[in-house]
């Protein structure tokens, strides 16, 4: 993928100064509704599992997500309750749906 490809992808690392969190955010935000388990996110942004379990502890104690365990696996998903929940959706919500 050349540069400029994806404008929506260079702004949201400019504005959270890696990629890592913004294609997290993207892909939880985009689909709410649903829980996602760390490989799982792993597989579907393409980043390291040591990046994506980093991110989505920080995001979980900031409450952007929610965190569930299981005896097999943990989950993520969009913690529709939090304050930030609307700005980052539309912040980030659109990289899911324009990719």
């Amino acid at each position: 993928m050349k540069k400029g490809d994806h404008p929506i992808e260079e702004m949201a690392v400019k504005l959270f100064g890696s990629i890592s969190r913004p294609r997290i955010l993207s892909l939880l935000l985009g689909h709410p509704e649903r829980t996602f388990y760390q490989r799982e996110i792993m597989y579907e942004t393409g980043l390291s599992l040591q990046t994506v379990q980093r991110e989505l502890e920080n995001l979980s104690h900031l409450g952007i997500l929610n965190k569930r365990e299981t005896k097999e696996r943990v989950h993520y998903q969009a913690n529709t309750a939090s304050p930030w929940f609307r700005a980052l959706q539309e912040i980030c919500g659109r990289g899911a749906r324009d990719s």
